[in-house]
């Protein structure tokens, strides 16, 4: 198959490219990554793919994908570098040494999010963090007076009628919009992203954060494919021996709704002050995809079923790596950051 090969041709040539200089690095990105980039392409001709072999391709998608990330820092780091040995030299009152720099714990945390749930078929999609009322809000089942529009407090960046709002999103769901308005099922993404909600910055809440939702829609989805879904992903992030839980919960956009937790790592379940003492941590929300969602989408309830579910990465990260204030991801503290 075509499709396969020119994947696996392009993954050869990112894992062994090599640049003369930065211009050549810009003009590698612009080619595969650019928004007429060869990627792209790939990513849209996906869609056509057989259901038997998305998930082979999804992974080789990703690796693609990553790969070409990875060639290009590389690279941008060596010019840099490159640069600043020249500026040592000439300056010859500059202090000698160093330090290498390394990913942030939240893109660490982000990265291998990504990784497990491509393992089993989700691919990556990304939207604008700017966006309208009806993907943040009335496609996801929040009629203009409904209530559950105050559980998010939004930050506006245009006024109008209450159809036509623009706004910083406050969530990712608003790209599974976009995804399902575009694509037929099935469809199997995840959606990563920075998104804002205007809360008072203490430990624990924080004016922006990160987020990765994930959505599978088609025939026959269960409840059941929900949880084996997110019991893998908790076993492949906290460990093989972690335990789940789901209690029933609200959300305008999924209906059964269920919050999860996990049997608290730092008591074995037992109870302490960071699970308050009742041996579990919620680490997302998830449940099945409300019929409306679906039918808001052009996608026939009838036919079709599914399931989403959100996770913030901060809160991941808070429990992979022991961290309480949600501040420190954000203040650039290399004290904190040398950590990891």
């Amino acid at each position: 198959m075509q499709y396969k090969v020119e994947i696996e041709q392009l993954l050869q040539e990112a894992q062994s490219i090599t640049f003369a200089c930065v211009e050549e690095v810009e003009n590698y990105r612009i080619r595969l990554l650019g928004k007429k980039g060869v990627l792209g392409d790939l990513f849209e001709k996906f869609k056509t793919i057989p259901n038997e072999e998305k998930r082979e391709v999804g992974q080789a998608l990703n690796a693609l994908k990553t790969a070409v990330e990875n060639a290009i820092a590389t690279a941008r780091e060596k010019f840099e570098n490159t640069v600043s040995d020249s500026r040592e030299i000439d300056d010859l009152t500059r202090p000698s040494g160093g330090e290498n720099g390394h990913r942030h714990p939240i893109w660490q945390i982000r990265d291998k999010i990504i990784d497990i749930f491509s393992r089993i078929g989700f691919v990556v999609a990304e939207g604008p963090e700017i966006e309208d009322d009806w993907h943040n809000f009335s496609a996801l089942n929040f009629p203009p007076d409904h209530p559950a529009r105050d559980m998010q407090d939004t930050f506006f960046v245009e006024s109008g009628d209450n159809t036509n709002n623009i706004s910083l999103r406050t969530h990712t769901s608003s790209v599974q919009v976009r995804i399902m308005e575009k694509q037929k099922p099935p469809i199997r993404a995840i959606f990563p992203g920075r998104v804002y909600r205007n809360e008072a910055i203490s430990a624990r809440a924080h004016c922006f954060f990160h987020q990765v939702e994930g959505l599978y829609i088609d025939k026959n989805v269960s409840f059941a494919d929900l949880r084996e879904t997110l019991l893998y992903f908790a076993k492949e992030m906290f460990g093989s021996s972690t335990k789940i839980r789901l209690r029933p919960s609200y959300f305008p956009f999924t209906e059964p709704s269920a919050e999860m937790d996990i049997e608290c790592s730092l008591c074995g379940g037992k109870g302490c002050p960071f699970c308050k003492h009742t041996g579990w941590v919620e680490i997302l929300g998830c449940g099945m995809v409300d019929p409306n969602v679906l039918e808001n989408c052009n996608i026939d309830s009838k036919v079709y079923s599914g399931f989403a579910f959100g996770m913030g990465i901060e809160r991941q990260a808070n429990l992979k790596y022991g961290v309480k204030d949600l501040r420190l991801f954000s203040e650039n503290d290399k004290r904190f950051l040398a950590q990891f």
